[in-house]
């Protein structure tokens, strides 16, 4: 519970209407309930602000709340997202060392760590203060986990993974297996060693499933503050920067480079040994198959410039068009003659 003064003032937004209005809760504005919050950003959900039964809606013109109460924010997702936080269930965090827990003697717990059933702690592992390890969890010798950083359940770090601090890594997830590596002669696969590490940075989360593979010389970097959705594969020697999103089944292949703050829609990715430059976005099932500058959008397969995508898309639609007009001509003439 409470009140819309204290839900603005959380997101440092302003009140428009009751300040002492009661809020039990959040709900989307098509299926609005009373007394609960909701948020419209998109002009698509506009016309649900009038007819929604939540109590209050938050959004950053006034003109839109059509005489309801509400806040008005500069970001209404961001606002949204403070207040699922203020209403989020508080279940209270794990305690202490679970009896069935293995912790090598030589593996390094600092304070207040908690440890589920049956997770197996190595020898020469790293756990930072405040660090929250669930069930079923295997960390390999020597790798290193940061303070205040929460692994799920079933999460697997292989030998020498090192996380950094404040990260979140996500139920079935996989992180240091071999890179795909092998030397082909005569019909026989040669494996090739994969020596290196995967490295991840601070405030980094990653979702279910994943797999993250280690170098086979360079190691694999994460760099901080990115953002992995469920189901995303990594290979080995890549290198990824600073706040990069990558959302569900992106897939980068070896050696490849990706800038800072880069985007990746679903089931985007790139072959290996190339460099995508900062702040690029990769539309949905779009492949790099090339360097690509940072700062531009791509669609496609291979990627394009989506404007100059869209023109030629345009054009092949105008083509196909004009040949199905050129085959009825062509039927009538026959029909003529």
């Amino acid at each position: 519970m409470a009140t819309l003064k204290e839900l603005a003032d959380i997101v440092q937004g302003t009140v428009v209407g009751d300040p002492t209005l009661k809020i039990k809760g959040v709900s989307t504005i098509q299926n609005g309930k009373p007394e609960s919050i909701t948020f419209v950003a998109h002009p698509k959900y506009f016309k649900f602000v009038q007819s929604t039964e939540a109590s209050a809606v938050i959004t950053s013109d006034i003109e839109k709340l059509k005489n309801k109460d509400g806040i008005i924010v500069e970001n209404p997702q961001m606002a949204m997202a403070k207040v699922l936080g203020h209403f989020s269930p508080k279940d209270p965090p794990p305690k202490g060392i679970h009896e069935t827990a293995i912790i090598d003697p030589d593996a390094k717990v600092g304070k207040n760590v908690s440890i589920g059933p049956y997770t197996i702690i190595e020898k020469g592992v790293i756990l930072g203060d405040n660090v929250i390890l669930g069930a079923n969890n295997v960390i390999n010798t020597n790798s290193a986990i940061g303070h205040d950083s929460m692994i799920k359940s079933n999460v697997h770090f292989y030998p020498q993974t090192k996380i950094g601090e404040r990260c979140i890594i996500h139920s079935g997830t996989v992180l240091g297996s071999d890179g795909y590596g092998y030397v082909i002669q005569k019909d026989v696969h040669l494996k090739i060693p994969q020596n290196g590490k995967v490295l991840i940075g601070n405030d980094v989360e990653i979702g279910a499933n994943c797999t993250i593979d280690r170098g086979t010389i360079d190691n694999t970097i994460i760099g901080e503050m990115c953002k992995l959705d469920n189901g995303v594969q990594i290979a080995h020697n890549v290198t990824i920067g600073k706040g990069c999103l990558l959302t569900a089944h992106v897939t980068i292949a070896g050696s490849t480079k990706v800038g800072e703050f880069c985007l990746f829609g679903g089931q985007a990715g790139a072959i290996d040994h190339i460099t995508i430059g900062d702040r690029a976005v990769l539309a949905c099932y779009t492949v790099a198959m090339k360097d690509l500058r940072g700062g531009k959008i791509y669609s496609g397969v291979p990627a394009r410039e989506i404007r100059a995508k869209n023109r030629q898309d345009a054009v092949y639609i105008e083509v196909k068009q004009l040949k199905k007009r050129l085959n009825r001509l062509e039927e009538k003439f026959k029909v003529i003659s």
